[in-house]
C-alpha cells in the first residue's frame, strides 16, 4: 500500500482546508512541538513528526522530572502542552493542573472542581477521564458529572461551564472533548445504567447547545434523513432505530458514546461509535438494536447523519463499538481513497471508505476471537456487513441463566478504548490488544433509573493454547487485514500507543513498564518501570529544542479495577477483578506523570 506525501497527517492536518477547522486548533497541532487534541491531530493517527528521540538513541532515555497528580485510581488519557505550559488531568475528582516548563514544571494554576462523589458509584469501569482538549485559548474538561468546563488556558478562570447530562439516571462523562469549527464535540457515559446516548455540539463560544443527535430513537432526534442517511450504501429508510427494538426498549437502550472523535475537514464530517445496547440479556431486546454497536459519520455544523455502519447488530456480548477511527488516504486496487480504519472491542477491525461508508475490509486482529466466523463482504448477500455468529458462543441461542463458556474476546474486547497509532512512514498501524477471553451468563433484570441494568455475570481469563498472556502489542496492515507482527505481554496493553517519525513505537503495560520498540520490526528497544500501571496514552512535545516522552501511570480502569476499587470477588467488576488477580503482584495504586529524555 502507498500514501501521498506523508500520510494521513499531511492529509488532513496541512491542507489548506484545514483551516476551515478551529484556526487555534489547527496551528496547534501543526507544530509537533505542541500537543492540543488527545489524540494528537484531528485524523487520530497518534504520530509525531519529531525525531531526535530515534531507533538508534532511545536505549538512553532517562528519567527528565516525575510530577505526582495527588489522585489514585486510574490516570487514562494524557496530557496536553501548548507552548511552555503543559496542562495534566487526574481521575475523579478531574483536576487540572497547568505546569511552566521553563520552571521545572512549577505549577501556575490548579482547578479543583467541587463534583458530588456519589457520582463515582454510577461510574461502570473506574473514575478515569480521557483527557483536556485545546481550542481559542481555552482548556476543555469533562467532568465525572457530566459538567464540561472551559478554562482560560493562562489563568484558569471558568470561561463557561455547561451540564449535558444527569447522574441520578447513571449518565456520566469520562470521555475527551473534540473541538472542532466553532463547536465543541462530547458523548455521555452509562451503556450499563440503562441510558440513551447521544452526542451533544456545544458552541465554543458561550458553551450553549448547538445540536444533539442521539443513537436510539424516531428519526428527528437521530438527525437523519431517512433517504439521504445510508447503511453499507443504502438509504436507512424511515424509522429504522425504533422498529429495530421491541416497543419502547430503545428509550433505556444504550448506545453511549465515551471513546474518541476523528475529523475529516475536507468533508466537514466527523466520526464517532456508539457503546452497546442495554441491557447485557440480549433475550430482553429482541432485533438489530439500531444504532447502537455503530460507526456513525455525520456533518459538523448540523450534526445531519451522512452514513452509519453498524458493527454488531443484536450484541450478545458487551462488544461497545466506541473505539477510535483513524483516518488515512491510501491506495487501495490502484486507486487513492480517504479510509478509516476501526479496531473494534468485538475483534474485528475494519477499514471503510470515510466518505461512502463502503465497507473495504473486515478481518480479526487477534486469531483467537470465535464468537463470528467472519463478517460477510459480498454486497448481493442478505448477510453483508453482518458477522456470522457461531452458535456454541451466542450467549442469547444459549438461553438466560445458562452459562455460555469459552467466548472470545471478553467482554473488555480485543481492544477496548487505549487508542491505536498510525505511521505514515512504514503505513502500519500498532494496536494495544486484549488476549482475553470469558464466561457469560445472562439473566433477566428489571430497569430502575440510576441503578445498574447489566444482567450477566461474567469471568475472565487468557485466550486458551496460546502464549499465556492477557495481551498483545500488534502491527496491523488495513489494506491486507492481517498482522505484521505481534509482541505478547503478560497483561492486556491498556495503554495508548504513541508512533514516531524516529522509527520508534511507545506504549505502556499494566505492570507500569514504558516500552520503546522498533517500528519495522517490533523489536524492543528500551524499558523502564514506573511506579504504577500505565494505563494512560505516551505521548512527546519538544522544549527548548528537545524533545520529551512522557506518560500517566496509575493502575486502574476496567482491566485494573480490582486494584483501583479494591474489589476481590472473581466475578466483580464486570468480570475483570478474577482476570487480573495476579496483576496486584506486580504493581500498586499511583498516579505520576514520568517525563523521559536523552542525556546532554
Amino acid at each position: 500500500m502507498k500514501l501521498t506525501l506523508t500520510g494521513a497527517t499531511v492529509a488532513l492536518l496541512l491542507s489548506s482546508s484545514a483551516l476551515l477547522a478551529n484556526d487555534s486548533v489547527h496551528e496547534a497541532i501543526a507544530n509537533p512541538a505542541q500537543m492540543a487534541l488527545p489524540t494528537m491531530d484531528y485524523a487520530n493517527t497518534r504520530y509525531s513528526q519529531l525525531d531526535q528521540i530515534n531507533r538508534d538513541n532511545v536505549a538512553d532515555l532517562r528519567v527528565a522530572w516525575t510530577f505526582s497528580t495527588g489522585v489514585l485510581r486510574g490516570h487514562e488519557g494524557a496530557p496536553l502542552v501548548i507552548g511552555d505550559v503543559m496542562y495534566v488531568h487526574t481521575p475523579f475528582p478531574n483536576n487540572v493542573f497547568a505546569l511552566d516548563l521553563n520552571d521545572n514544571g512549577r505549577i501556575i494554576w490548579r482547578y479543583e472542581p467541587v463534583q458530588d462523589p456519589s457520582v463515582i458509584a454510577v461510574m461502570c469501569c473506574d473514575t478515569v477521564n480521557r483527557g483536556l482538549a485545546y481550542a481559542d485559548g481555552m482548556i476543555f474538561l469533562p467532568q465525572a458529572d457530566t459538567t464540561v468546563v472551559a478554562l482560560d488556558a493562562k489563568s484558569g478562570e471558568v470561561k463557561w461551564s455547561t451540564k449535558i447530562g444527569d447522574p441520578a439516571i447513571g449518565e456520566t462523562l469520562t470521555m475527551a472533548t473534540m473541538p472542532v469549527k466553532d463547536k465543541l464535540m462530547v458523548g455521555i457515559s452509562g451503556g450499563e445504567y440503562g441510558v440513551r446516548g447521544r452526542v451533544t455540539a456545544l458552541n465554543l463560544a458561550d458553551g450553549s447547545v448547538a445540536w444533539k443527535a442521539w443513537s436510539t430513537g424516531p428519526d428527528e432526534e437521530l438527525l437523519v434523513d431517512p433517504e439521504a442517511t445510508t447503511h453499507l450504501g443504502k438509504p436507512i429508510g424511515a424509522d429504522s432505530s425504533i422498529n429495530s427494538w421491541e416497543g419502547d426498549q430503545w428509550k433505556i437502550g444504550g448506545g453511549s458514546i465515551w471513546g474518541w472523535f476523528a475529523y475529516d475537514p475536507d468533508l466537514n464530517l466527523f466520526y464517532y461509535g456508539t457503546g452497546n445496547p442495554s441491557t447485557w440479556n440480549a433475550a430482553q431486546r429482541p432485533g438489530d438494536n439500531k444504532w447502537s454497536m455503530t460507526i456513525m459519520a455525520r456533518d459538523v455544523d448540523t450534526g445531519m447523519a451522512k452514513w452509519f455502519y453498524q458493527m454488531t447488530p443484536h450484541d450478545e456480548w458487551d462488544y461497545d463499538g466506541v473505539n477510535e477511527n483513524i483516518l488515512t488516504d491510501q491506495e487501495v486496487d490502484g486507486q487513492m481513497r480517504k479510509l478509516l480504519t476501526h479496531f473494534d472491542r468485538n475483534g474485528f477491525a475494519y477499514t471503510l471508505d470515510r466518505e461512502t461508508g463502503e465497507l473495504l475490509v473486515a478481518e480479526k486482529f487477534d486469531p483467537a476471537v470465535n464468537w463470528a466466523t467472519e463478517v460477510v463482504m459480498d454486497p448481493d448477500s442478505d448477510q453483508y456487513g453482518r458477522p456470522q455468529v457461531v452458535a456454541q458462543y451466542s450467549t442469547e441461542q444459549n438461553g438466560e441463566d445458562e452459562n455460555t463458556t469459552g467466548v472470545c474476546p471478553a467482554a473488555l474486547g480485543t481492544k477496548d478504548m487505549q487508542p491505536a497509532a498510525f505511521s505514515p512512514k512504514t503505513n502500519v498501524f500498532y494496536v494495544p490488544t486484549n488476549h482475553v477471553c470469558m464466561d457469560y451468563e445472562p439473566f433477566r433484570v428489571a430497569y430502575t433509573a440510576g441503578q445498574p441494568y447489566v444482567g450477566a455475570t461474567l469471568s475472565m481469563f487468557p485466550a486458551p493454547e496460546s502464549h499465556g498472556g492477557m495481551g498483545n502489542f500488534i502491527a496491523w496492515d488495513n489494506i491486507k487485514g492481517e498482522i505484521l507482527w505481534s509482541n505478547p505481554e503478560q497483561f492486556s496493553v491498556w495503554s495508548g500507543a504513541l508512533a514516531t517519525a524516529g522509527d520508534v513505537v511507545f506504549y505502556g503495560t499494566l505492570e507500569g513498564y514504558l516500552k520503546a520498540v522498533d517500528a519495522e520490526s517490533g523489536k524492543e528497544l528500551y524499558r523502564f518501570k514506573t511506579p504504577s500501571g500505565i494505563i494512560g496514552n505516551v505521548m512527546t512535545y519538544m522544549h527548548n529544542d528537545k524533545q520529551y516522552i512522557g506518560v500517566l501511570s496509575g493502575v486502574g480502569g476496567w482491566a485494573g479495577i480490582g486494584l483501583a476499587a479494591g474489589l476481590t470477588g472473581s466475578t466483580e467488576g464486570l468480570g475483570a477483578v478474577g482476570g487480573y488477580a495476579a496483576l496486584a503482584d506486580y504493581t500498586a495504586l499511583g498516579g505520576q506523570l514520568t517525563v523521559f529524555e536523552l542525556p546532554g
